[in-house]
């Protein structure tokens, strides 16, 4: 009886390699944050290195991404946190939409809540554990770009409308 569970999970293991998400490798830019927002090499590098590949469109996967069911819950991950935020597409949002994303990133990072646990968990990814010092760096220049904006536009213009 167990060698026939073993072997119907087997079966069902590999029958599901051949059912994949589509990758997210677009590289496509139709609005990308540095087009509007200065970008120093220490920012560009973060970000890079901790939060594009799940809020850009271009991932570099990991080996075990090749393996479902982990390539599905990956590819949860990043359509989720691409939803939230995409680099590639920030500066088609509405002005108030880019200053609130600037100040959730701000918090995020604060609050330690990004980069995910689950992303750098287990020595995985140790490029995004960010350091003290890459978080200052982060919230420093986001703090910076929502002062830019400040300066730009009218006040009631950066608050997002509530919805009704």
């Amino acid at each position: 009886m167990l060698k026939k569970i073993l072997l119907a999970l087997l079966a069902i293991f590999i029958i599901i390699q051949f059912f994949r998400p589509e990758k997210n490798s677009s590289n496509a830019q139709p609005a990308p944050l540095a087009a509007d927002y200065v970008l120093t090499d220490e920012v560009t590098s973060i970000l890079g290195r901790a939060c594009n590949d799940c809020h850009s469109n271009s991932t570099d996967y990991p080996w075990y991404a090749h393996f479902q069911p982990v390539a599905w819950w990956l590819d949860g991950h990043i359509k989720d946190g691409k939803r939230h935020l995409n680099f590639d597409d920030f500066t088609n949002a509405p002005i108030a939409r880019q200053n609130h994303k600037l100040e959730e990133i701000i918090e995020m990072v604060e609050e330690g809540e990004m980069p995910l646990s689950s992303y750098t968990a287990l020595g995985m990814h140790p490029e995004a554990d960010l350091t003290e010092k890459e978080k200052t760096t982060l919230i420093d220049w986001a703090r910076s770009q929502m002062a830019m904006l400040k300066e730009k536009y009218p006040a009631d213009s950066l608050v997002m409308k509530r919805r009704r």
